[in-house]
């Protein structure tokens, strides 16, 4: 897994960006399967959307598309956890961190949506 230095990431757009980078490399060490290859290829879709609609959110115009976008990326915290599912791995320690990363990221937009209800 790839880590920025710090012991804990506060700023959301790093965190949602190194959890796409991490996804990618968990990725790449995933046994060729016909599945594993289209299911890869949507895990690295969804986390990707997370931190790429995160920073949408923050240079929206409006609250209510701040909240659009919010949502946004609590959805696609939800289907990226889908698609690790669905991934066949030879170990689960990896899969296991970023569905606990995916968890927390998706109960932090959750929290956001919370403050602006």
């Amino acid at each position: 897994m790839i880590e920025i230095q710090g012991a804990k990431q506060y700023n959301l757009e790093d965190r949602t960006f190194m959890f796409a980078m991490n996804v990618r490399e968990f990725v790449k060490k995933l046994p060729k399967t016909i599945s594993n290859i289209e299911d890869g290829k949507q895990v690295i879709r969804s986390s990707g959307s997370i931190g790429a609609n995160y920073i949408e959110a923050n240079e929206s115009l409006s609250k209510k598309d701040f909240i659009m976008r919010v949502k946004i990326c609590r959805k696609e915290a939800k289907e990226t956890r889908y698609w690790l599912g669905l991934v066949s791995v030879e170990s689960e320690d990896e899969r296991k961190k970023l569905t606990m990363e995916e968890t927390e990221l998706m109960k932090i937009f959750g929290s956001i949506l919370e403050k602006y209800k």
